[in-house]
């Protein structure tokens, strides 16, 4: 087996000087229930600019909460447990969590133990050559099927598409509207394409719309360059609205305008934390105008679904690798201006 270092590269959120910065951080030792995970690839996602505008430490943080990668190392807790060293997993991001308790059920953040942790955000995550993962939240992933360079945007990328569509409990046959086409809402527009849905594109970016077309859209619409009439067209095409709507993206407006292509009874499903509150008419939802609901990556319990359906149906993110870690400060630089047009990961060769 190759010698763990006792030091490795590691691509941290310096909440002082608010950059991204490359420090040489100490290799960590798996404590109970955990990995040392060989970090293969890391994936840059949405949320990672949240933590960096609002930073949950005040200490240089290494970020990204998409990883996959090697076990090389494992605590005695954790064996035994389905694993072993030198198996390719893929895996959540939560630590100091119990997995099993009443809130835990719902979303680790309400464990009962009350010191529950985000990978990436209070506590280290994957933009580094190696991390700890809790066993719970792992997946051993096939590496005939998965290329592991890309994979990591499947955690959370992928199961939070696979997630909200699911959710839907939607049929065959139904409309289903992707409003945010970027990385998210294309593997949204793979599994609704998969599940038999019907899917129309939504978003301010010809580049994203023209990507969610390749990936199974029937119709893309630009919001913004035809704001007057793509509604209107929409529920032409659809006689009468779609019978599900998913808003992808962080911007307010389409939270504001989503609702306005559903059909009646149909579903507005959030994704995208919007930054401010969101305002829904109570007598639309008491009269059934429309449903509302919400979902997430969820919690590792729910993973093994989402990627044995990605596995079957052989879909997989359209990621944008980069090389090393040098390249982090740019891509999150690229994601601010929304520049990025798919998911991107470095990897770690």
């Amino acid at each position: 087996m190759t010698s763990i270092p006792k030091t490795m590269k590691a691509g941290q959120w310096d909440p002082k000087a608010k950059a991204v910065v490359i420090n040489d951080v100490a290799v960590p030792e798996p404590g109970p229930n955990q990995f040392l995970v060989k970090i293969r690839s890391a994936s840059l996602c949405h949320s990672d600019l949240m933590n960096m505008q609002y930073p949950a430490a005040d200490r240089p943080v290494t970020i990204g909460h998409e990883g996959v990668g090697h076990i090389v190392k494992m605590h005695p807790s954790a064996e035994r447990k389905g694993f072993k060293v030198g198996d390719g997993i893929g895996f959540g991001y939560f630590v100091d969590c119990c997995f099993e308790c009443e809130g835990c059920m719902v979303h680790n953040m309400h464990c009962e133990l009350g010191t529950s942790k985000v990978q990436g955000f209070a506590a280290d995550g994957y933009f580094a050559e190696y991390a700890v993962v809790d066993y719970h939240n792992g997946i051993v992933l096939d590496e005939s099927q998965w290329d592991l360079r890309t994979a990591s945007a499947m955690f959370c990328a992928g199961v939070t598409a696979f997630n909200s569509v699911d959710s839907c409990n939607a049929t065959p046959g139904q409309w289903f509207a992707v409003v945010g086409c970027g990385g998210l809402g294309q593997l949204a527009t793979q599994y609704a394409t998969a599940m038999g849905l019907r899917v129309i594109g939504i978003d301010v970016a010809d580049a994203n719309l023209e990507e969610t077309r390749k990936q199974g859209a029937e119709h893309v619409f630009n919001s913004r360059t035809s704001a007057g009439s793509y509604i209107d067209e929409i529920k032409k095409i659809t006689g009468g609205g779609v019978h599900h709507v998913a808003v992808y993206t962080n911007a307010q407006p389409a939270f504001v305008n989503a609702p306005k292509v559903l059909r009646i009874g149909g579903t507005l499903m959030i994704i995208g934390i919007a930054p401010q509150p969101l305002e829904f008419t109570a007598m639309d939802v008491v009269l059934g105008r429309y449903k509302i609901k919400a979902d997430s990556t969820g919690i590792p319990q729910r993973i093994p679904k989402a990627i044995a359906f990605s596995a079957k149906h052989n879909i997989r993110p359209v990621v944008d690798v980069r090389g090393g870690l040098d390249q982090l400060a740019g891509m999150v630089q690229e994601m601010r201006e929304g520049r990025l047009t798919k998911r991107t990961a470095v990897a770690f060769d």
